[in-house]
């Protein structure tokens, strides 16, 4: 695919980097130079320095050969994004979407408006973020979370902490203690820096990151296999005040008993204990653990850390941890620190650059994908596929199909039914299939679904 990005700043880096290991022609634009040659250097992609708004640059970057532009600029220029995507869409571009930072404009009868301007898909990285967190804070035994189906299936991931019943069997060892099929499936296991594709000789150990797909019925078992248990969140503490917070307590406000927020700027403060009349709002600096003792941190169920320092959120959640909180979970901008913050007792890990990549990921796949989901402290990917009537995913059991080995078909939805698949399961037309692949087969099992 021929991909132009307008906007070389996290979000578009993270992609342009992404997507050039795809075999994409990426051409990404911005006004920074420092910013595309430290990017050039990283990934192998084609440079524009310009504005994203101006003919002569959108032209230079070739946007009317584009299948696919992607407006990804900061919050702050979301007006430069909207314009940029619907020039380029006007001078020929197949697909584009651009990055907002307005809720108004995510509501149905304005999401129309922006369709009608020829704009595909808008995304706001932090609703996508809070709504990580709200289904995180349901499924509080799971480090990531995610359902198929309206929760048909579901994804369940946890680390297998010491004397974890998981430990040391194998998969294998695990069908035989039942003669009935299970209701879940071990997916993908992230192992120190390495993830796996489990097959029947894969031994769990201390430690591992494991991904599950299970049924509803399942969940309750998995959880008792991890060593991990649900916690009905009553008393939610937060650390930041600023969007994800505010869209966060907004869902969870009627949810939960009781919220509190600290955020360090005065302003913030007001407007919040205006906006929420129900919530206690403490001006003060999250990162201090003698306000969190001051403030009760310890007694509360669970603790979310969304300012804008990954460090601060990580070292508070730890802090919390250790006075026995127990859920908690940082917003981590900074990839490289996930493994980290994991390591170190952080039980879930919210990254905007991943959620938003999910998103637009899909439009380089077949039309044939639903979902997409770049995983946290994992390599791996899960998509969500419909198979096509004349696909060869639907020729032959699912042994026989030569299905790359660095993926595996970790579910399937047929009409009502859930189904976690074995090797003589054989997909039908128009199922919906739940697929874990590493990066470098993503096109490869795409083209089993076309």
């Amino acid at each position: 695919m021929n991909i132009v990005i307008a906007g070389a700043g996290e979000v578009g880096s993270h992609l342009a980097k992404m997507l050039s290991r795809e075999a994409n022609d990426i051409t990404i634009i911005d006004s920074d130079e420092s910013r595309l040659e430290k990017l050039s250097e990283l990934a192998d992609v084609v440079t524009v320095l310009g504005d994203p708004t101006s003919i002569p640059v959108l032209k230079e970057a070739r946007v009317e050969k584009a299948d696919l532009f992607i407006a990804v600029g900061p919050a702050q220029t979301q007006n430069t994004n909207i314009i940029s995507a619907m020039l380029a869409k006007k001078m020929g571009a197949k697909k584009v979407t651009a990055r907002i930072n307005n809720d108004e404009y995510m509501e149905h009868d304005n999401k129309l408006i922006f369709t009608e301007l020829g704009i595909d898909l808008l995304f706001y990285p932090e609703k996508m973020a809070a709504y990580e967190i709200i289904d995180l804070l349901k499924e509080t035994g799971t480090s990531e979370f995610m359902d198929f189906a309206r929760g048909k299936l579901q994804m369940v991931v946890f680390r297998l902490e010491e004397g974890a019943p998981l430990v040391n069997k194998t998969i294998n060892m695990l069908r035989e203690e039942s003669n009935l099929d299970k209701p879940y499936k071990a997916v993908a296991i992230e192992r120190g820096n390495k993830t796996l594709i489990p097959n029947g000789d894969t031994k769990f150990m201390q430690d591992d990151l494991v991904f599950m797909v299970s049924k509803k019925e399942g969940v309750a078992e998995l959880m008792s296999f991890s060593g991990k248990y649900e916690i009905d969140v009553k008393n939610l503490m937060v650390i930041g005040g600023g969007r994800i917070a505010e869209m966060l307590t907004r869902k969870m406000a009627h949810k939960v008993d009781h919220i509190k927020i600290i955020e360090q700027k005065k302003e913030r403060c007001e407007y919040l204990a205006e906006t929420f009349p129900n919530v206690v709002v403490i001006n003060g600096d999250g990162r201090n653990t003698d306000l969190l003792v001051e403030e009760d941190a310890a007694n509360y169920d669970a603790f979310v850390a969304v300012t804008s320092s990954s460090e601060a959120n990580i070292l508070s959640c730890v802090a919390v941890k250790n006075m026995g909180v127990p859920k908690v979970i940082a917003e981590v901008e900074n990839i490289e620190y996930i493994k980290l913050a994991e390591d170190m007792g952080v039980d879930a890990v919210i990254n905007k650059k991943l959620v938003t990549a999910g998103r637009i990921f899909r439009f380089t796949l077949s039309n044939k994908v639903r979902s997409i989901k770049c995983l946290n402290g994992s390599d791996a990917e899960v998509l969500e596929f419909i198979a096509n009537p004349e696909s060869a995913i639907t020729k032959a059991p699912i042994k026989d199909l030569k299905f790359p080995k660095e993926a595996i078909i970790g579910g399937i939805i047929r009409g009502e039914e859930s189904i976690i698949p074995n090797d003589f399961t054989q997909i039908s037309p128009y199922d919906r299939v739940v697929v874990f692949a590493l990066p470098q087969v993503l096109a490869k099992v795409n083209k089993f679904f076309m």
